[in-house]
């Protein structure tokens, strides 16, 4: 009689219905990395000569964005301060690299991933003192990021040292793309370590139930300004990733915020909190970037260009909502 267990020794296979439910649970995020070769190949048939080297360097600073605003959403809240504190921190860098060494240049990149942290920390406080719902606060809170960027520099300026610049453009090798590295890389050495640790644990119990987290034991209020404080750090790696990609300052950074609400949710991160991770709203951010390019090389009106996008999100938005109703209901 068979008692399911391997002898000592033996290469035992995964068991069928773990691989089912593991590929049940990455679906999502593996349908939209089948999308994004999709468009790729696309895009290469509307224009052969576009690089990835292009495409990561568009999607860069929605990628970093995205993961700011996954952060929070899956901890339970959500951030409308995303942009803002990225044309924050993007004109701060700009401002203190114009001129600056080499050297000096990297103590202004750590001084300016600091600031991220602390003014996510703030929104973070703001939140947890007043009580406040989260969209309330990081809304008002978007106008003093804002303001405070035009005071540090009122129009698009200031400089970025030629080592920010070169480390994002180009490819390795002539195939990966060095902004993709750079993403992969901040991303994999804060996030993979996080979420396998208690606070990153304490993050996804806070978004499925806060009581049943409170009970369990979890800090509350430490890990909702925790994951306000990751949110700050990944909005300054994009508010630098602009100045990378464009070797200035920039105190007005578009529709960033709605974007990465976009890209999250196209990734596979519920806005009900407690679910999801960062891969997914990575490709969906590079599926955004691509989208736009596609649009340009079919010669679509600028105009149309963007409503085609809104209806985008607004599809992407309703077909999220209709799925976590139809989990829900299970």
């Amino acid at each position: 009689m068979s008692t399911g267990t391997a002898a000592p020794g033996t290469l035992r296979l995964p068991d069928k219905a773990g691989v089912l439910g593991a590929v049940r649970r990455g679906g999502w995020t593996l349908g939209i990395y089948l999308v994004l070769l999709g468009l790729i190949i696309y895009t290469w048939i509307l224009n052969p000569r576009y690089g990835l080297d292009t495409l990561a360097m568009a999607a860069l600073p929605l990628a970093f964005a995205a993961a700011a605003q996954a952060v929070v959403v899956i901890s339970g809240g959500i951030d409308l301060s995303v942009g803002a504190m990225m044309a924050l921190t993007s004109v701060t860098a700009a401002v203190l690299m114009k001129d600056a060494s080499p050297e000096a240049a990297v103590g202004i990149l750590i001084l300016v991933l600091l600031l991220g942290i602390a003014v996510g920390m703030v929104n973070g406080a703001l939140v947890v003192i007043t009580r406040v719902p989260d969209i309330v606060v990081t809304l008002a809170m978007a106008y003093v990021w804002a303001g405070t960027a035009l005071l540090v520099l009122d129009r698009p300026g200031g400089g970025a040292a030629d080592w920010v610049k070169d480390i994002v453009k180009g490819n390795v090798f002539d195939l990966v793309p060095r902004a993709t590295i750079i993403l992969l890389v901040v991303v994999g050495v804060v996030w993979l370590p996080l979420r396998r640790s208690r606070l990153g644990l304490s993050l996804y119990a806070l978004g499925s139930d806060p009581l049943a987290a409170f009970r369990s034991g979890v800090s509350v209020r430490r890990t909702k300004i925790a994951s306000y404080a990751i949110c700050g750090f990944f909005a300054a790696a994009g508010g630098l990733a602009l100045v990378g990609t464009t070797g200035i300052g920039t105190p007005t950074t578009g529709d960033y915020t709605l974007k990465a609400v976009a890209a999250i949710v196209l990734g596979g991160v519920s806005l009900s909190g407690g679910r999801g991770g960062l891969l997914g709203p990575i490709a969906a951010a590079y599926v955004l970037a691509i989208i736009r390019a596609d649009l340009v090389f079919m010669g679509v009106d600028p105009n149309y260009s963007t409503m085609i996008q809104g209806g985008i999100m607004v599809l992407v938005v309703m077909v999220a909502a209709y799925l976590e109703l139809r989990r829900r209901r299970r």
